[in-house]
């Protein structure tokens, strides 16, 4: 079949808007995505057309000869996730490391759809660069290695994983809990050193022990069940109010737990308002002798003042998993080059100092290969945005197999007055079997699945609404 009957380049200063049809009909995906962005008050524009086989199911939509989607996978993102991707049909150049920011650069200029984890830094710089970038998979919870705004305001869908490791994370703070209070991590290196210091001046169960944890999503909640399972007293404090598992109890303020808690731990994203969360005078209201966990982001603990509170005293112990500068690959960089206090921390006693592994056990990488890839699959084939962060979540019931010559259109445009009133009228003329619209922040996202549509209208289709400015 024919494809669109021009060469659409695309441009990345705008949002997409898209049409995928039932038809036997595929395309490149150098001929689709295209944006029409002006101003700030004007459409992000871009098309797609697409594909489906016929039968008794629901259908596969393909909006392109898959074969031509280029694909950049960083950081060694697991092979659940690269497989499928491949099993699509996509063309995917994996990487076990992330890049220098140059090479990232030009190679992010020719792909539609890239994968990385946390060390692979997607700023503005190098999203402007990414003239075909349609989204952006994160094989990891956090995202704020991606400029989400600029990313959505150019039509560039975001996705992450942000559950898959929660038990991961979860057995890890379990495990230092236990080091801490028995100070496991002194003793080995002692041992290694080949120093027998049996001592248990300092060292205590957790049994009948209260554990503080700041921000019970999905890992606190799970860390919340393990704790007690243990024998632990949970107390957690959240932004908002949450139903408690177990016999867990929500206190009013991070106050209210850290004078009560002989371990806190830190399970919160990285926000203004999370920023050195944990500073001097919260590590003053602890109890003395307490310990302290942080497995979130390395911007949530001020580590100079944890520095200064382990050195008098004040605190038993820590672990730490993130730090406000991590190394973007692995090697002996994890010094004062890195932060200025790295080497005051290294030297403390009862410390335990992880490189961000708390999601990296096989179980967790693979299960978030396979949630994020699933992710990209649905959104390039289909445009649904269920579980996006940086879009409105956006999706229809699947077309079946007795609903030929339907066509999907999707249009991402700013969140302005009017602009539902000129994409019905460009429907207007065809049946609209079922529709969703929604708004987040400037940027809107509509999906339409329209009936009885023949090859011939689609050109007709495409060049209304690619014509559209709002």
């Amino acid at each position: 079949m024919e494809a669109i009957p021009k060469d659409i380049s695309p441009k990345r200063d705008g949002l997409s808007l898209a049409v995928s049809n039932s038809l036997s009909l595929s395309t490149s995906p150098n001929a689709i995505f295209q944006s029409s962005y002006q101003s700030p008050t004007s459409s992000f524009g871009g098309l797609r057309l697409a594909r489906a086989s016929t039968g008794a199911f629901p259908k596969q939509l393909k909006p392109f000869a898959t074969e031509d989607i280029k694909i950049l996978l960083l950081e060694n993102v697991n092979q659940t996730g690269r497989d499928n991707l491949t099993s699509q049909g996509y063309q995917v150049d994996f990487h076990k490391s992330s890049l220098p920011e140059d090479e990232l650069i030009a190679k992010i200029r020719d792909v539609h759809v890239i994968g990385i984890r946390s060390k692979t830094k997607l700023t503005a710089r190098v999203l402007r660069e990414a003239k075909n970038l349609i989204v952006i998979g994160c094989f990891c919870i956090g995202t704020n290695q991606v400029d989400l705004q600029y990313a959505a305001q150019h039509g560039i869908a975001v996705f992450n994983s942000p559950f898959s490791n929660s038990r991961s994370v979860a057995e890890l703070i379990v495990g230092e809990v236990i080091s801490l209070a028995r100070q496991l991590g002194d003793r080995s290196n002692e041992l290694h050193k080949g120093t027998w210091n049996k001592v248990s001046n300092g060292c205590w169960e957790i049994r009948g022990k209260t554990l503080g944890i700041i921000g019970y999503g999905h890992i606190g909640s799970q860390l919340s069940v393990l704790a007690e399972a243990m024998g632990m007293s949970v107390i957690y404090y959240d932004a908002v109010n949450l139903m408690a598992l177990g016999s867990a109890r929500q206190v009013p303020t991070l106050a209210a737990l850290l004078n009560h808690a002989d371990f806190v731990t830190c399970h919160v994203p990285e926000l203004p308002e999370t920023k050195n969360m944990i500073g001097p005078q919260q590590l003053d209201q602890m109890k003395k002798g307490s310990y302290l966990i942080n497995a979130s982001r390395g911007s949530v603990v001020d580590i100079p003042s944890l520095i200064d509170a382990m050195r008098s005293g004040k605190i038993a112990g820590a672990a730490l998993d993130v730090y406000p500068s991590e190394p973007g690959g692995n090697g002996d960089y994890f010094t004062n080059d890195l932060n200025p206090w790295a080497e005051d921390l290294r030297s403390l006693k009862n410390i335990i100092l992880t490189p961000h592994i708390g999601g990296s056990t096989e179980e967790a990488q693979s299960a978030i290969g396979v949630e994020v890839s699933e992710a990209l699959v649905r959104y390039v084939n289909e445009g649904t945005t269920l579980g996006c962060v940086n879009m409105p979540e956006v999706n229809l019931r699947s077309l079946t197999m007795d609903e030929p010559n339907h066509v999907r259109v999707i249009f991402i445009h700013h969140n302005v007055p009017g602009v539902l009133r000129k994409v019905n009228e460009v429907l207007g003329n065809h049946n609209v079997d079922k529709q969703m619209t929604d708004s987040r922040g400037d940027v809107a996202y509509l999906m339409a699945d329209i009936s009885n549509v023949n090859q011939s209208e689609i050109k007709e289709l495409y060049e209304s609404l690619e014509s559209l400015s709002c």
